[in-house]
């Protein structure tokens, strides 16, 4: 799956985190990666450039912080075990909740053992209160199942390893 933001969606996406609580949200796409970070403390190079001349009578204005991530992320996925082979990771599209059924109290898309097919939905990621059914891309059976329901998840993160066949 390919994340694609045109101009319009991207205003309304900034718009609904303005008006919510969320402090930090990040966004990675094939070609591009959007992060916002919202009450950082101010840096040494942000409060020199917005000091007031002594000369001034206007007090210093509180000035609006933009902060550019260019490291690494700071929370990276946990480790996951080794890869086999003769398996294929099945990861995460997108950051999000990972859900193994359609509804609480539900049976699970899949277990450890279960057959899969090409399209079949084999877990749910919920972004910004959107429910994102992961198709399968693969035909085999599912040998190990490596996030816990309810769990958040990176992008690219491995969450179940299927045996193709």
């Amino acid at each position: 799956m390919s994340i694609q933001l045109d101009h319009e969606e991207l205003h309304r996406l900034l718009a609904v985190l303005a008006d919510s609580d969320i402090q930090e949200f990040r966004l990675e796409g094939e070609d591009f990666r959007l992060e916002v970070r919202r009450n950082l403390p101010v840096s040494a190079d942000l409060t020199a450039m917005t000091s007031v001349s002594s000369v001034s009578e206007t007090p210093p204005q509180q000035v609006p912080q933009l902060k550019v991530d260019t490291s690494a992320p700071s929370n990276p996925p946990p480790p996951v075990p080794a890869a086999r082979a003769d398996l294929i990771d099945v990861t995460a599209p997108m950051v999000g909740t990972f859900y193994r059924a359609p509804a609480p109290g539900e049976p699970s898309f899949v277990e450890v053992g279960n057959r899969i097919g090409v399209g079949q939905t084999v877990c749910i990621l919920e972004a910004m209160k959107l429910m994102n059914e992961l198709e399968s891309e693969v035909s085999g059976e599912v040998i190990e199942i490596l996030v816990e329901n309810g769990t958040p998840v990176e992008f690219g993160e491995v969450l179940m390893r299927v045996k193709p066949g």
